[in-house]
């Protein structure tokens, strides 16, 4: 039974089921007690390893948090090779490349193995138990006002303790950081349909018309959005999908999309309202509101010819249900979130809500439900941290140092934090600045529960188990971590779990009626848990809005041109390397960008026409100079990009993190400017403004392609601009 003094509520909170209407198996613990049993890996079965035949175990993908289910294969004691669970409805059984590349961030020789604690200039190899001695030392005497926790995402079980042990230091400091957020869309959600995060049915539209959302490359959830790409192109009631692509620098999905339109940047939502101007259904105060909207006015301070606009406006019309996206293109302003709200607006006056636009489930334990991360959250750290608010900072799957743009100066305002602590998989930017950084197992051999944010169909709790024993003996998982310093304040709530394996054991089968497993036995739910990697749950769903207003929405005209700083800087989202976090892993490295097919390296995308203004060729090293700083990089002639415009990919740039991640390329955040959205607080990426001048040094741009691969590429991309003598509604 229950230790008294331990009440059901108490034991509730700890397992993470609390808020939640659970039918606990019953009282007490599992068989696993104060660790008399000894605790090995699940793989670690010996019967299951025969030499040369291979044995295959489902777990989760942490590459990204799409929340995508694996499937490793495992051979002698050694992961293999990772691919999709068939099972999960968010993949498939598919899986991208940034997936695959799990295997080598778990053998990376980077990887760290031992706690250290920074003496002078240089790291101390020191004891796992003096670790937590020290950060007990440290905790004392200071109020939780004091201490900082800074994350990425996190949900599950690990979520749970992570609360649980902030509440035990009595903080309520829980900084949730995401570097490429859709923060913005998110809010514009909310607002337009209830929910931040719907059910986008691209399979069931006939047209998707996406502003700036890469469905297809790095936004929210690419593989499931593929494979809902690949039905919409099958077509629906016999006619084939039709995808038109709005941004002012070209995606992957607008590489694939059936006309690409560049637009000015920053006039998305102005685009939008002509739209809904020239669609001619809106009512009431909508179409009152964007009556001056009309095509010559939209034209002019967008760019899109108005011939454009009554084709759009015509293909939507005709053929329904359509679905429009809102995507970082159009939020990464300090009017974002006008942006997003004209956009969403558009699925409203079309009627694509409940169609398209569904209502998604969400797991009916609010205390796993993931925490999102925005880059309001880091302005906020980043304040406190100048303010010397904060004696305790800890970090964790995050590398604020590296991604925080450089007006914010982030690195100085760490430094004030009296102890920082930074649990690591590298010595990265931000590993670096702390005092003692404790190593984190990789994704291969750690246990956990993840809930992803977007669910494909129903709810589902994801499954992390080890696929093989630890490379290094000396890593440890977040969770065990998070537990040991649990028990320095808290011993008598968790002294019965001897390690994450033992709490997330007690916690799924205590709750195995409400996880489906009413009529199975403790052993029998757990083996079937493990050997599905997914729960399957009906899920809570919230009704999406009907309706949407024009109450508040005022979008401003384009600001004229900076003669100093012509140029808008377009920090672009690289597929593999995303926020820069992947970048010591050399698979991705020698991934050849989708659309440039350049590899190991930074460059610049610039318009051939700006381009040849400004003197500049393939292969120029040029000065991209901003209020903040200056960067230097390679030229790249792009006419996927708006000639008002340059791009610069995020992830390269590194000044630490290991062999093939440091010294390559450039980080185009450090000289970004530090705007907000307006009404979100969110970093406003697409806002700062930079000249380019040459250097008069020149490279060979290093390209997985031929000069005739390079041509077609070209063509591609000017074959996909719309052009007035296209008539969509005959696409085929």
């Amino acid at each position: 039974m229950m230790d008294s003094g331990f009440d059901r509520r108490d034991f509730l909170k700890v397992m993470g089921w609390s808020g939640a209407a659970v039918a606990l198996s019953g009282c007490g613990n599992t068989s696993i007690e104060d660790g008399k049993e000894t605790l090995v890996s699940y793989v670690e079965a010996v019967d299951y390893q025969i030499p040369g035949v291979g044995v295959y175990y489902n777990s989760s993908c942490a590459q990204c948090d799409a929340g995508c289910s694996i499937n490793g294969k495992v051979r002698e004691g050694r992961v293999l090779k990772l691919e999709g669970n068939p099972a999960s409805a968010i993949n498939r059984g598919k899986m991208c490349g940034l997936g695959q590349a799990g295997v080598q961030h778990h053998y990376n020789p980077d990887r760290l193995r031992e706690p250290l604690l920074r003496n002078g200039g240089s790291g101390e190899t020191i004891t796992w138990e003096k670790a937590y001695a020290l950060i007990s030392e440290k905790l004392k005497g200071v109020s939780g006002e004091e201490i900082a926790f800074l994350s990425g995402v996190v949900s599950g079980h690990l979520k749970v303790l992570l609360g649980n042990y902030l509440s035990s230091l009595g903080s309520k400091n829980h900084f949730v950081y995401e570097a490429l957020a859709p923060g913005v869309v998110r809010a514009a959600n909310k607002k337009a349909y209830g929910v931040e995060m719907p059910r986008y049915n691209i399979s069931k539209a006939k047209v998707v018309l996406s502003f700036g959302a890469d469905f297809l490359g790095a936004w929210v959830s690419p593989v499931h959005f593929s494979q809902q790409y690949a039905q919409f192109r099958k077509g629906v009631d016999g006619q084939r999908g039709v995808l038109i692509q709005v941004e002012p620098k070209m995606t992957l999905t607008g590489a694939n999309a059936d006309r690409w339109v560049p637009i000015r940047p920053g006039t998305e939502g102005i685009l939008a309202l002509g739209i809904i101007n020239a669609l001619g259904i809106a009512t009431g105060d909508i179409a009152a509101a964007v009556k001056g909207y009309d095509k010559a006015r939209v034209s002019k301070e967008t760019g899109v010819p108005p011939g454009h606009i009554d084709k759009i406006a015509a293909i939507l019309k005709l053929r329904s249900p359509s679905l429009v996206l809102a995507g970082g293109a159009a939020e990464g302003y300090a009017h974002g979130s006008q942006n997003a709200a004209a956009i969403n607006l558009l699925n409203h006056v079309l009627g694509n809500v409940g169609k398209t636009v569904e209502a998604s489930a969400a797991v009916p334990f609010p205390q796993m439900a993931p925490a999102k991360g925005n880059t309001a959250a880091l302005k906020s750290l980043n304040d406190g941290l100048a303010e010397g608010k904060y004696k305790v900072l800890f970090n964790y799957a995050a590398n604020p140092v590296f991604t925080a743009p450089g007006a914010m100066k982030f690195k100085d305002n760490m430094a004030k934090a009296g102890f920082k602590v930074a649990f690591a998989h590298y010595m990265d930017e931000t590993a670096l600045q702390a005092d003692l950084v404790l190593p984190l197992e990789s994704a291969l051999e750690d246990w956990g529960t993840q809930v992803p944010e977007y669910m494909a169909e129903g709810a589902q709790i994801n499954i992390l188990q080890p696929l093989m024993e630890n490379v290094h003996p000396n890593t440890r998982s977040i969770g065990d971590i998070l537990l040991a310093l649990l028990k320095q304040s808290r011993a008598e709530e968790y002294k019965n779990y001897e390690d994450f394996y033992a709490y997330l054991r007690s916690a799924l089968v205590q709750n195995k009626a409400a996880l489906g497993g009413h009529a199975m036995d403790e052993d029998a739910f757990w083996n079937e848990t493990l050997t599905k990697g997914i729960i399957k749950l009906v899920g809570t769903t919230a009704a999406l809005s009907g309706k949407a207003g024009i109450s508040g929405l005022k979008l401003p005209a384009p600001a004229e041109i900076d003669e100093q700083y012509p140029l808008q800087l377009i920090p672009s989202v690289n597929i593999s390397l995303r926020d820069g976090r992947h970048t010591n892993q050399p698979w991705l490295q020698e991934s050849p960008d989708p659309l440039t097919t350049i590899v190991w390296d930074s460059w610049m995308e610039i318009h051939p026409k700006k381009a040849a203004e400004l003197g500049i060729v393939e292969g120029d090293i040029v000065e991209i100079t901003s209020r903040i700083g200056s960067i230097k990089t390679q030229a790249y002639l792009f006419p996927g990009i708006h000639p008002d415009a340059i791009s610069v990919p995020i992830g390269q740039g590194h000044e630490a993190m290991g062999r093939y991640a440091k010294g390559y390329g450039v980080n185009p955040l450090k000289i970004m400017d530090a705007v907000f959205d307006r009404e979100t607080g969110e970093l406003a990426m697409h806002e700062t403004r930079v000249k380019v001048s040459k250097t008069g040094q020149r490279v060979i741009v290093v390209k997985d392609e031929s000069a005739a691969g390079a041509k077609q590429i070209r063509e591609k991309i000017a074959g996909r601009v719309y052009t007035d003598n296209v008539d969509l509604t005959k696409e085929v």
